[in-house]
């Protein structure tokens, strides 16, 4: 019996029927740096294996008939691994500038909708021995902390690996198309009639006993779904405002523990001296260009993630608000940043994103485009691994992801692992051609966070942070 997991969730189909226009299309282009080459029949082992605990990996979008349900997810009868896992050799001058030139062009392709959505190349010949592995799929088989998810199923903790028995058997489908749309629509009936049941009681108890606080609640639910949909109409940058198709990446590097360090200095979490970074740096490039900015409007992922999900598959809602640019104290501004922080996560309206994006999905495409290119950034945390993790017989030396900048001017997507803060930048040109300058600007943010956390541990700024790639 099919259940809502076989066919694209309402904030996904969102997205999806926002990439009518292409400067909207969700793609997620992540980066690896090996040490080696991995062992080609061990790496087509390792990805087979994740197609067949990710089923996705395998499905195809199929559009459901009349429109009674949102596109199912249907296994492709003619999945070909050697067509979505690649090699080729690196051209010269065969550096990072190079990988990140080819994840440039990867980011900048759409999927063949006829296959599943994703695709890796391996990139060998890089300079120093290694290699880079470049893997690109649409934000709707994962989110960040899914794609660690899977991550950590699939990879290893040492060059020998780990023998993980049998892989499982590849997914099959059971339902026909007609009777697939009947089980959809029937469990979500079920479930908006069971949490009906469940709540009428409680909500009628409260309306008796409690009526002005059940008052005061609604209305607070009412201004908070208002909040999360309220469209945006002009950037709060007067820089940024170009949208476009071409898209620049660049790179920094900056050590975890200093980055933490940091945010305990302040009584903040590393997330908010993440952002205090990013808004200097993006104040710092606005200086450079002779423009004051006060506010800066950001995408904020917030995960709705379970421990009963499965693996894969997007589980987030995206908040818009607005973040203060310029408070000249870094510690003050990292205690504005966490207090808008913190006021979105407990936003009542979180929960019932799915619901907004429904409401949406029921409005022409073409109304909405345009509200979703007036916000100003994107940005990410990724908690990765803390130890270093191998493929194939290959260690992982460094791990870009590059998140999709879904109408904004720029993405910047930290991801840790290993010790190390791999900060991956999506630039639209048409907001910021100065990828470079933006780069430099973004290490100055880092570096200002940074010292924080020296002057705290009474050390100097740690030598090796930040770095920076542009490309």
């Amino acid at each position: 019996m099919a259940t809502r997991e076989s066919h694209m969730s309402q904030s996904d189909l969102f997205s999806w029927n926002m990439e009518r226009d292409p400067v909207l299309r969700s793609t997620i282009v992540s980066v690896l740096v090996l040490d080696t080459d991995p062992d080609w029949d061990r790496l087509l082992e390792t990805i087979d294996r994740g197609t067949r605990l990710v089923p996705r990996l395998r499905h195809r979008l199929v559009t459901a008939p009349f429109g009674l349900a949102p596109p199912r997810w249907v296994l492709d009868p003619d999945f070909d691994l050697s067509w979505h896992l690649r090699r080729s050799a690196l051209p010269a001058p065969a550096d990072l500038s190079t990988a990140l030139e080819f994840a440039r062009t990867e980011a900048m392709t759409a999927f063949d909708p006829a296959r599943p959505l994703w695709r890796s190349t391996l990139l060998s010949g890089l300079n120093g021995g290694g290699c880079a592995l470049v893997m690109t799929v649409h934000h709707s088989l994962t989110d960040g902390i899914g794609g660690i998810q899977i991550a950590t199923a699939l990879l290893d903790f040492d060059r020998a690996g780990t023998d993980r028995g049998r892989p499982p058997e590849p997914p099959h489908d059971r339902d026909g198309p007609l009777r697939d749309v009947v089980a959809w629509n029937w469990s979500v009936g079920s479930e908006l009639l069971r949490g009906g049941i469940r709540a009428t009681p409680r909500t009628a108890w409260r309306a008796v006993t409690h009526p002005a606080r059940a008052a005061r609640d609604g209305a607070a639910l009412a201004t908070s779904v208002v909040r999360l949909a309220q469209p945006v109409t002009a950037t709060l940058s007067p820089l940024m405002t170009g949208r476009g198709l071409r898209r620049r990446l660049a790179v920094l590097d900056a050590p975890v523990e200093p980055l933490r360090r940091a945010a305990r200095a302040v009584g903040c979490t590393m997330n908010d001296a993440f952002l205090t970074a990013v808004v200097i740096g993006l104040r710092t490039y606005h200086d450079r260009h002779g423009a004051k900015v006060e506010h800066l409007r950001v995408t904020m992922p917030i995960s709705l993630r379970t421990a009963d999900d499965p693996l894969g598959g997007n589980r987030i809602t995206l908040a818009r608000f607005a973040l203060p640019a310029d408070i000249s104290h870094t510690e003050d501004l990292m205690r504005a940043v966490d207090a808008a922080v913190g006021g979105w996560r407990r936003e009542p309206a979180i929960p019932l994103s799915g619901a907004v994006a429904a409401a949406f999905n029921r409005l022409p495409a073409g109304l909405l485009t345009e509200m979703l290119k007036h916000v100003d950034f994107v940005a990410s945390n990724v908690p990765g691994s803390p130890v270093p993790l191998y493929i194939a017989g290959a260690r992982i030396d460094r791990m870009y992801a590059f998140g999709p900048t879904i109408g904004t001017a720029v993405n910047v997507t930290l991801t840790s692992h290993a010790g190390t803060c791999y900060v991956a930048i999506n630039a639209d040109a048409a907001a910021i051609p100065d990828i470079a300058i933006l780069t430099d600007c973004l290490a100055a943010g880092f570096a200002a966070v940074l010292r924080l956390g020296a002057s705290e541990a009474g050390a100097d700024l740690p030598s090796g942070a930040p770095r920076s790639t542009p490309v």
